[in-house]
């Protein structure tokens, strides 16, 4: 495609109209650094979408005249820059084509509850500038994705809840924050430091992460403690605050991921930091009905995220096969318990992602699929002792988090402060034609469509009326009805989902 400068809203709006092809749009103010070549790159990685840059300074973001008129300027560079790491369109209008005297341009505020916290408490009016150009950039252009970057942690939940209020149709996609060959973020006021204000800065931000660290073990943070260094170092701060990460609201004990961010002045230049501190690991709990996809799912996702794969339906069914194997009398209760004592269930890995499960040293990944086991497996999880068992081994497994789960109670009973829960599920045909093509299922080949739809019923009312744990949506978790949709598209849906709660910053160590 050849390369495109665009200076004009009519120009962007012809071209628009002539493409054929979606839109990935970055917008910057310039003075673009190795963050924004991030930005413009993942975006060229992530799809064969057309990449757009937009440069423009917005002044409505600046609330100190002198410090629009510092703003470095640097275009010629920014233009290089976009070409060389991906862009495909540059879009540089003026003040007045994007704020035309003679249209009614649409004025936004940030919503209070986000802006009034950190930055929004001295820049008055700074959020509501950027609500207000990126609406009408979004107007203008209509891009599929969305490219941000984490840095700017408050201005990415703002503008995430502008595309939700507006309706708008396009998909937010972040980066982590990009730091400098000396840890501090990667910033466009950067240049503006002399040395001695960049080893402020330097320090700042290796405090930040050095709290983080002293989290991960005692799972409390001293603010007052982090000031007091701060100050000893006479680094003026603006603010020091630790939050929830999505309503910015102080931070709870219950809270298993929170925000760390402050703001420090050196010299004239104002500089953002921040961390996220989690006590675990993020945990996803996807519950649903037998045949709704729920195993190949969260396999997919496992992969994808690097998290470990929980099959907790295996467990049951690994269980069942043994109380079937060994001729065990579960109606006996003491007996059970005393048998339980002595069980061992573990998952192995393979290379290719495959999963074999153990139980007591063998391997029952194939025998535990049967319709035999199918149709014992909702009674033996329904009573009290086995479920007791299986549920404290499967928290074992995830008090680090780190993990996807998939069952029938994992939300509700299992992990019910899990950060993303799934409810995922399918009509009962769906469900039937699905376990008939499944080939490692060789009893459901063998049985007629209608048959199948049958014993699929049975199972889920007897998951859906057990007394113990019954299969229920969570309270909080989002329904997916997966007919029509391919394996990518619902596993695709989740991720996108995951990300919306959990930052990318939180995968780095």
């Amino acid at each position: 495609m050849k390369k495109v400068i665009i200076r004009t809203t009519e120009e962007i709006e012809n071209w628009r109209r002539n493409i054929n092809s979606e839109i990935n749009f970055i917008p910057t103010m310039g003075n673009l650094h190795n963050g924004h070549i991030k930005l413009i790159s993942t975006a060229k990685n992530d799809n064969s979408n057309v990449n757009l840059v937009s440069i423009f300074i917005n002044p409505l973001q600046f609330d100190n005249k002198l410090d629009l008129e510092n703003y470095p300027k640097t275009i010629d560079n920014d233009i290089k820059i976009s070409f060389s790491n991906g862009a495909d369109v540059i879009f540089i209008p003026s003040n007045e084509e994007i704020y035309p005297p003679n249209k009614n341009i649409k004025f936004l505020k940030a919503p209070i509850e986000l802006s009034s916290a950190l930055c929004g408490l001295n820049r008055i009016g700074h959020f509501d500038g950027v609500c207000t150009v990126v609406y009408r950039l979004l107007n203008l252009i209509k891009p599929k994705n969305l490219y941000l970057g984490e840095k700017d942690w408050q201005q990415l939940l703002i503008l995430k809840n502008l595309v939700l209020k507006n309706n708008l149709s396009v998909a937010i996609k972040s980066i982590p924050t990009q730091r400098d060959f000396d840890g501090i973020p990667l910033s466009s006021r950067n240049i503006n430091l002399s040395k001695n204000e960049r080893k402020l800065i330097r320090f700042f931000s290796s405090e930040l992460f050095e709290a983080k660290k002293n989290f991960q073990q005692e799972k409390k943070i001293n603010l007052n403690e982090i000031i007091k260094k701060l100050s000893a170092k006479k680094i003026s701060i603006e603010y020091l605050e630790h939050l929830h990460p999505h309503t910015l609201q102080k931070a709870r004990f219950k809270d298993n991921i929170s925000l760390l961010a402050g703001a420090i002045k050196c010299g004239e230049t104002r500089l953002i930091d921040h961390v996220f501190l989690m006590k675990r690991r993020p945990i996803i709990a996807i519950d649903g009905p037998a045949g709704s996809g729920k195993s190949t799912v969260t396999k997919l996702i496992a992969k994808k995220l690097k998290l470990l794969y929980l099959d907790t339906g295996a467990m049951y069914r690994a269980l069942s096969w043994l109380i079937l194997k060994e001729g065990i009398d579960y109606k006996k209760e003491k007996k059970l318990q005393n048998i339980l004592k002595d069980i061992s269930i573990v998952f192995k890995s393979h290379t290719n992602s495959h999963q074999d499960v153990f139980i007591n040293n063998r391997c029952v990944t194939e025998e535990i699929r049967s319709q035999e086991i199918s149709s014992i497996v909702s009674k033996i999880s329904s009573i009290k002792e086995v479920r007791k068992f299986l549920v404290e081994e499967q928290r074992k497994i995830g008090k680090s988090g780190g993990l996807v789960a998939e069952g029938r109670d994992i939300g509700t009973t299992v992990f019910p402060h899990a950060e993303l829960k799934i409810f995922l599920t399918a009509s009962i045909d769906e469900r039937a034609k699905r376990r008939k093509s499944d080939t490692n299922s060789k009893d459901s080949q063998e049985i007629d469509l209608h048959t199948l739809k049958e014993l699929i019923k049975k199972r889920d009312f007897e998951d859906s009326n057990r007394e113990i744990s019954p299969l229920i949506k969570a309270n909080n978790a989002i329904e997916i009805i997966t007919d029509g949709y391919s394996i990518n598209e619902v596993v695709d849906k989740i991720i996108d989902l995951y990300y919306d709660k959990i930052p990318k910053e939180t995968e780095i160590e």
